[in-house]
């Protein structure tokens, strides 16, 4: 089920995966099936998306909840020590949930899913390092909170599945062997939950427990032909949607691929965490971090001064722009960025798409047709969209040239004249967009 790409789409997919699927099934928690596609019956593209906000905390739109709140505190333990630390992190988590021994005590509610929610940036940390290290850091951060052992083996598996997908390897294909790492009393009960006719409504739990949420996970990325229908599926169950839908997205992500994600999503997730609320937690923060999950040393993108390039209007309503010329434009302006940008801009709506400019881009068609899905859906609301990357040339010749192929029904070439024309920064020189553009009806 997996395609080729860079592994760091998937590890940025993963990470950034689970906090959407968080802050996207927030507003539906505990809540009947079938709300999410009742409120959404099809993609929502325009001012308003399907990051709602709302619900019980009543959370602005694209805010996560306590689930990634969690997860970034086990991450910044795991960099700043370098590894796990189970002292520190056990610290960090003190604001949320008591000592383990305390949760074995309450029985039932004992193999609950909150060790699972929160173990994305783990499953990235431990993946290089190998099948039995990340399992065992998998049930040895379970266990910092969670005392029955069913919690540590959720955990464990899909810590694996996580492993075997930045591989870029099937992670449904991977189940078999990820059952065989767990412990022989425990394997039955996941072998059921996990088999490929098992579904949502066989479950005996709520989706509050482990078995559920992870199976329902499964079940999803099974039948979901992409990241948005994955999302939908496992949000319309209803019940604890923000945790099974954390969990779901960062199987999810790695599986398609940060540029999988539709960026109406992605540009909008956010929330602070306990015990560090000077930080606003966002996108480009959410990359940088995925990235030092995985080893890379890279530093926080800083971007450098451009040109300053003035929007100027190319076809009706669509603009182009370089970076400072787009950061600075007026705020009427709903902004498609396609370039890293360092800070936020102060437009309402700025949107990012994962476009490089270069010939890297496993997921370029599916990534350009939600851009232009996106502009049509913000001008159909009424705002004039402008288009940039870092110095307005290629990725912004790109998208303008495929915006007058779909609006305006022009041929290839047609369109690289028009745009030639009117915006004469244009530059041509990488084949794949070309390729691409021949591509887009």
């Amino acid at each position: 089920m997996t395609q080729p790409m860079p592994r760091g789409h998937r590890v940025a997919g993963a990470l950034i995966g689970s906090a959407v699927g968080d802050a996207l099934g927030a507003p539906f928690e505990f809540g009947p099936p079938g709300r999410f596609s009742a409120r959404f019956p099809s993609p929502a593209r325009g001012l308003a998306t399907e990051m709602c906000g709302g619900g019980s905390l009543d959370r602005e739109p694209g805010e996560f909840t306590d689930d990634t709140q969690m997860a970034l505190l086990l991450a910044t333990s795991l960099v700043e020590h370098g590894g796990l630390d189970e002292a520190d992190v056990f610290d960090r988590f003190r604001p949320w949930h008591t000592a383990a021994g305390e949760h074995s005590g309450h029985s039932g509610h004992a193999a609950g899913n909150g060790s699972l929610m929160r173990t994305a940036p783990a499953a990235i940390r431990f993946a290089r390092e190998g099948r039995q290290a990340t399992v065992d850091a998998a049930r040895r951060i379970s266990a910092l909170t969670h005392g029955d052992p069913a919690t540590g083996e959720a955990c464990a598996v899909f810590h694996e599945l996580v492993r075997v997908t930045l591989d870029g390897r099937d992670p449904l294909a991977a189940v078999p062997a990820a059952l065989e790492l767990l412990a022989p009393e425990h394997r039955a009960r996941w072998a059921t939950v996990l088999a490929p006719d098992w579904s949502p409504d066989r479950a005996t739990e709520g989706n509050g427990a482990v078995w559920p949420t992870l199976g329902s996970a499964l079940w999803a990325l099974r039948h979901g032909r992409t990241f948005a229908d994955t999302m939908r599926l496992v949000i319309d169950l209803g019940g604890d949607t923000d945790t099974a839908a954390a969990v779901t997205g960062g199987l999810a992500g790695a599986v398609f691929g940060i540029a999988g994600i539709p960026m109406r999503w992605t540009s909008v997730v956010h929330g602070r965490v306990p015990g560090c609320p000077d930080r606003l937690w966002q996108l480009a923060h959410l990359h940088h971090l995925a990235a030092i999950l995985d080893g890379s040393p890279e530093r926080p993108y800083e971007a450098v001064e451009t040109r300053g390039l003035e929007p100027r209007e190319v076809a009706e309503g669509v603009w182009a722009a370089d970076l400072d010329g787009a950061r600075h434009s007026s705020t009427d302006f709903a902004v498609v960025s396609l370039c890293r940008t360092g800070t936020r801009f102060p437009h309402d709506v700025q949107r990012f798409a994962y476009l490089t400019d270069d010939d890297a881009n496993s997921e370029l068609d599916a990534v350009l047709a939600d851009v232009l899905d996106d502009i049509e859906a913000l001008r159909a609301d009424g705002r004039p969209v402008l288009v940039h990357c870092f110095a307005g040339q290629s990725r912004t010749g790109l998208v303008l040239r495929a915006w007058l192929r779909r609006s305006e029904g022009l041929s290839a070439a047609a369109a690289t004249d028009v745009v030639g024309r009117r915006w004469p920064h244009l530059s041509l020189w990488n084949d794949s967009f070309t390729h691409a553009l021949e591509r887009v009806h």
